[in-house]
């Protein structure tokens, strides 16, 4: 069964070495996988709310798109249920350009036949994640003064799907 790796491997922020060729062959990484992030815009788009809850990182760290997109998902839902799509507006501030890779080692009989071991370890590509530094905004929802509870809730559960701990703040 196909699994997620570990993320524990990649949670360290570093400069990534991509070497990146104006030649498809000679980069390192040749093509980089979808973003698993859906929406960034949500909700109404054309006003603009008084207040803003945004929720931000404690900690500097690596963020995969798929914990991102689930938070977006449930603090989405919350919203859209109670105050539908024109009671809000949501934006995901962080973008995942970061490539993930693994060096795939096989494992099994005879697997020493064709497996490279560590020559060419460079690794493919498995996914991605955002490289946010320590308070950086991660997700912003202007809501009316009323309603900020609510936007407030939403960021809290948003947080419990991401792997580090966030702060929650009200701008006015």
């Amino acid at each position: 069964m196909a699994r997620l790796r570990r993320f524990s491997s990649y949670r360290r922020t570093q400069r990534p070495y991509t070497r990146v060729s104006k030649f498809r062959e000679k980069s390192y990484i040749r093509m980089t996988p979808n973003t698993r992030i859906i929406r960034f815009d949500m909700g109404n788009l054309q006003k603009t709310f008084p207040c803003q809850v945004k929720l931000a990182v404690k900690t500097e760290l690596n963020i995969r798109d798929n914990a991102i997109e689930s938070a977006r998902t449930v603090s989405n839902r919350v919203l859209e249920s109670t105050l539908g799509t024109t009671g809000f507006n949501m934006k995901v501030r962080a973008y995942p350009h970061h490539v993930l890779r693994e060096n795939p080692i096989a494992s099994g009989a005879g697997a020493d036949r064709f497996s490279t071991g560590m020559k060419k370890s460079f690794g493919k590509p498995i996914g991605q994640a955002c490289l946010l530094k320590k308070g950086q905004v991660l997700f912003q929802v202007g809501v009316d003064e009323k309603n900020i509870p609510l936007a407030k809730t939403a960021m809290r559960k948003a947080a419990t799907k991401l792997p580090c701990t966030c702060s929650i703040e009200i701008v006015k």
